[in-house]
């Protein structure tokens, strides 16, 4: 980890491809990236405070479990990128918030929601072209 912190003037994607810190930077991508932790980011910054409730969060999530929001939000949690708040009052009350790290994430995901929506018709095209391709002697498929 040690290393990683001396190399940030590095290219980032060299990051992904020098052998001994390749594990760490994928591990981290593939967990900020997966698709509950973008929506959730997203949608807590979208909040005026930053700031909602787990029920308030699972209506907003389309489709994701509460065991599967749970897991997303206790990941977010351990990596700084939100703060659990839990209400003492019954039924108890559970907030959670962007912190200055979850914050600092929403400029790149944006970015990176907007390049997709950008690219999105040219992508759906060269899928498409892939798919008619003829399937036989020479293909991988």
């Amino acid at each position: 980890m040690r290393k990683i912190q001396q190399n940030v003037s590095r290219e980032p994607v060299a990051l992904l491809c020098d052998s001994e810190e390749a594990k760490v930077v994928r591990e981290f991508m593939a967990k900020v990236g997966d698709k509950w932790t973008i929506m959730v980011v997203v949608l807590l910054g979208r909040r005026p405070t930053h700031r909602a409730r787990f029920s308030e969060l699972q209506k907003l999530v389309t489709g994701i479990s509460q065991r599967m929001l749970s897991t997303t939000l206790r990941a977010l949690e351990r990596d700084g990128f939100v703060l659990r708040e839990v209400f003492p009052e019954v039924p108890p009350r559970v907030e959670y918030e962007l912190t200055a790290r979850g914050l600092s994430l929403l400029e790149p995901l944006h970015n990176l929601v907007a390049w997709i929506g950008d690219n999105w018709e040219s992508i759906k095209k060269s899928r498409e072209l892939f798919d008619q391709r003829p399937r036989g002697v020479g293909s991988d498929r």
